[in-house]
């Protein structure tokens, strides 16, 4: 396992991070599926220790995650695991059977003990505001929340969850006020649009986090191509059989043939490409067993500049921006 700095914060953190979404479970807000379908929480159990015995020591979370369920998860299989660390998120709820946000001071300071209850811990190495939009950050609640439990000694650090699709006035605001210690965005060989804001934002020492390496599966190189999600899995809507066979041919016309040439896999390809920007902190694909976590934790390889170009102006690309356009559409 390669490790690196984690931003200016001083922490070192595994460059292949634990995306524990997958972990909390099917659960449902009313009739929108907020999980990935049934998760084995003894078969999760394990995914976590083979994720230990790989060398991972970042786990990412959230509150929302299986309402609950991932972080108690998480603690149940970490308990006695001091040296690792754990990023949770706030923000995201449940109101009446209906999905919703709050980002007021009180309700993330009520929400942060709740998660260090479930966590059983002390405190919360980074802490992160999920996806909350310029009009909530310049309230300032949520600001001065995540101060107040810093210098209480609640969390660590913490930062921000990025919008998936319009990153960049939350990111802007943000460095532009000087607040806030890291974001976690969306990139991978099919979205590049966080690439000019990371490259801003590394270079002010604000730790990434790169999430949905993989885009829910489509990067992984097992998606079939014709798969039908059940209704309790969020990519029931979002990766129908239409979106799996265009998006799986501009793969295999435009990217997968480079595997070949590196002599590695899709996946492989897929994480070594993110890992090539210098201000990537971690990358946290989604892992629920232990093959996952062996998948994902395979050595990556070193791209070409030459070839890591390519992939990075395939985005701009006309048939880059089609795909691209087709993932907006389905949200």
């Amino acid at each position: 396992m390669i490790y690196g700095s984690f931003g200016s914060t001083g922490l070192e953190v595994s460059k292949i991070g634990f995306g524990a979404w997958a972990i909390g479970g099917n659960a449902m807000i009313g009739t929108t599926a907020i999980g990935w379908g049934p998760a084995d929480d003894e078969v999760s159990r394990k995914a976590i220790h083979a994720a230990l015995d790989a060398g991972i020591n970042f786990f990412d979370t959230a509150d929302i995650y299986g309402l609950g369920h991932s972080e108690n998860i998480l603690s149940d299989a970490l308990s006695g695991e001091r040296d690792v660390l754990i990023a949770s998120k706030v923000g995201n709820c449940a109101v009446d059977n209906a999905f919703t946000t709050n980002y007021t001071k009180n309700y993330i300071l009520a929400a942060c003990e709740a998660s260090l209850t479930r966590l059983k811990r002390e405190t919360i190495d980074y802490y992160q505001l999920h996806t909350a939009r310029v009009e909530h950050l310049k309230q300032s609640e949520c600001v001065e929340a995540m101060d107040q439990l810093k210098q209480e000694g609640k969390i660590r650090h913490w930062g921000l969850s990025l919008n998936t699709f319009e990153p960049e006035p939350e990111a802007q605001w943000m460095m532009e006020q000087g607040v806030g210690e890291g974001f976690q965005l969306v990139l991978n060989l099919l979205n590049g649009k966080s690439i000019p804001l990371m490259r801003q934002a590394g270079a002010l020492g604000y730790a990434i986090i790169a999430r949905m390496p993989l885009q829910f599966g489509l990067l992984s190189g097992k998606m079939p191509g014709n798969r039908r999600f059940d209704p309790d899995d969020h990519r029931h809507n979002r990766l129908d059989p239409a979106l799996q066979k265009d998006v799986l041919a501009f793969l295999d016309n435009h990217v997968w043939p480079l595997c070949n040439q590196y002599e590695c896999s899709p996946l492989q390809l897929a994480l070594s490409y993110i890992a090539g920007f210098n201000e990537v902190s971690t990358i946290i694909p989604g892992m629920r067993t232990p093959a996952q976590v062996s998948e994902n934790t395979e050595p990556l390889v070193v791209l070409s500049s030459t070839d890591h170009n390519y992939l990075e102006q395939l985005f701009h690309s006309a048939p880059g921006q089609a795909v691209w356009h087709e993932l907006i559409s389905r949200g």
